[in-house]
């Protein structure tokens, strides 16, 4: 196996997921087999606990492992299907060590930093390899930024590593900001320099150097960046703001055949070059669409991009599938509360509930509900959006009053959503929830079995604790509402739906985690395909 690091310096947020993203589709499109991964220098265990205004969405793998959102880029830019153990971070490296001092692995030895932390980071290299024989070529993402103390473990067993496996198998790629001084009127090449040179102190030298650029990268300051920086100029490459969509960005680095670099320096420069017309084509789709639908999402966490980037991701690749610019209204459901569903989402052509926890703007997200169902606009919710679409629908079809679910009032006279009985008794708050992918049972006749061409079981992941309390189901039944698919061993509701309406439906599980850009997730395309109905009969 081969191996590609990319490191990150100057400042956090330079686009080194997308980067590492990026040049694992390049090399696919090589005809090579690629596997990513990130090692994340914070001490927890992983982000599952964390909030959404510290990290961002917790993205959710089939094996149940919650991760960094830059797993998300890697599974959609690669054909990669990742697991637990494709994240590392230094709470699972610490947790690891102290297990083993305590069982008495390391013999009596006085336990250090180096080497028992350091080889239990290349432990998880090893296993990787040793687990995943089939694959060319394995990219591994550093978080951080190179000179933070969190860090420094990480960088020294990549260091070790790379002396083990030969450095011929092993490209170091370090992505950097030039920062342009619009009173000088000019990029400054310094900081790039002192980041390098900080790289270098620690033991390594970075064969490419990905250069993050609101400008273009003129030839002076390439040669500037290569002599200081001891790389060729060649290797020296411009990562630039692109101008629409982030798939653009395997496109950019193409252009300074990153992708030629990188298998010439660990020895697969056979290969051909990269055959993109698919990666165009839908690129093609999503800058020049010939339609255009306004979908509302209504969240609690609404001012923060990356709380909901999956499901923004995956609205833009249903989009693209139907010729379609999907046009997302941003809607804080605190403030429908405030000033009503009318008022603040207006005329839209869908609108989508994501997922969440805690009640803040639960009652906002019912009247979205509640508004798109007497509208006749399409309705899309999502593991919580679900939730709140049954509870919408006991309160003002079924006419029972105070339904709720038990997580935002346990006295609720009507717990439509209850917690599941496994949860009961559950303290720990990290990785105890019902998670990962689980098969579910298909109903024929539903529109959800339509969307999924037919099937009779499909593969989901899932992300929460609350459940569809099963002793409402006949009422809500009776009343009009259609449950068209449950899990397979426990029977669990995992989608409901409504017939008599363009697009009503409820999933408990997360499909933007299975959204690819050339393979939207059905539910997505069907959505997308109801908004632009809509949209285009107006």
């Amino acid at each position: 196996m081969k191996y590609i690091f990319v490191t990150g310096g100057v400042v956090s947020s330079l686009g080194k997921g997308l980067a590492a993203a990026s040049i694992g589709a390049l090399l696919e499109h090589r005809g090579l087999k690629t596997l990513m991964q990130k090692f994340d220098p914070y001490l927890n265990v992983d982000p599952g606990t964390m909030s959404p205004y510290q990290h961002g969405e917790v993205y959710v793998l089939d094996d149940g492992a919650e991760t960094d959102l830059d797993l998300g880029h890697y599974e959609r830019f690669t054909s990669g299907v990742l697991s637990r153990m494709n994240n590392l971070t230094s709470g699972q490296v610490f947790d690891a060590v102290i297990k083993k001092e305590r069982k008495g692995e390391y013999l009596g030895k006085t336990v250090q930093f180096i080497p028992h932390v350091t080889d239990e980071i290349k432990s998880r290299l090893h296993k990787v390899t040793d687990d995943n024989p089939e694959v060319d070529v394995l990219i591994t993402e550093i978080g951080g930024t190179v000179g933070d103390m969190e860090g420094l473990l990480f960088i020294e067993a990549l260091r070790q590593f790379a002396l083990e496996v030969g450095k011929d198998n092993v490209c170091f790629i370090h992505v950097t900001l030039l920062p342009y001084i619009k009173a000088a009127g000019e990029i400054k090449t310094k900081p790039t320099q002192q980041s390098v040179a900080k790289l270098r102190e620690l033991g390594i030298q970075p064969d490419i150097i990905i250069c993050r650029t609101e400008a273009d990268l003129d030839e002076d300051n390439r040669r500037k960046i290569a002599m200081f920086c001891n790389v060729e100029k060649k290797n020296v490459v411009a990562f630039r703001d692109v101008a629409h969509t982030i798939y653009e960005c395997p496109l950019d680095l193409r252009r300074d055949k990153i992708d030629r670099l990188v298998v010439d320096k660990i020895g697969l420069g056979h290969t051909p070059s990269p055959a993109l017309d698919d990666w165009e084509h839908f690129v093609r789709r999503v800058i020049h669409p010939k339609n255009k639908v306004n979908i509302a999402v209504a969240g609690k966490y609404i001012e923060l991009q990356d709380a909901y980037k999956s499901i923004y991701e995956s609205l833009i690749h249903a989009g693209a599938h139907h010729d379609t610019k999907v046009n997302i209204v941003r809607v804080e459901a605190e403030a429908i509360e405030d000033h009503g569903a009318k008022a603040v989402i207006g005329d839209v052509d869908g609108i989508l509930v994501p997922g969440g926890f805690g009640d803040r703007g639960i009652e906002g997200k019912i009247l979205a509900a509640q508004y798109a169902r007497e509208n006749n606009i399409p309705y899309f919710g999502i593991c919580l959006g679900m939730q709140i679409a049954t509870i919408e629908f006991a309160r003002n079809v079924c006419k029972l009053r105070g339904a709720n679910s038990t997580e935002f009032d346990k006295h609720t006279p009507f717990p439509i959503i209850s917690l599941q009985e496994e949860q009961k008794g559950v303290e720990d708050m990290g990785a105890t929830m019902r998670l990962g992918s689980c098969e579910s049972v298909l109903f024929a006749g539903t529109r959800a079995s339509d969307l999924y061409g037919g099937a009779e079981r499909i593969h989901e992941r899932h992300r929460h604790r609350y459940e569809f309390n099963s002793e409402f189901q006949e009422k809500l039944q009776d009343a009009g509402l259609v449950i068209s698919s449950v899990s397979e061993k426990e029977g669990l509701v995992e989608i409901v739906e409504l017939p008599n309406h363009p697009f009503f439906l409820g999933a408990q599980f997360h499909p933007e985690f299975q959204s690819k850009p050339n393979h939207p997730h059905p539910l997505f395309a069907g959505f997308v395909k109801a908004a632009l109905d809509r949209a285009q009969a107006q």
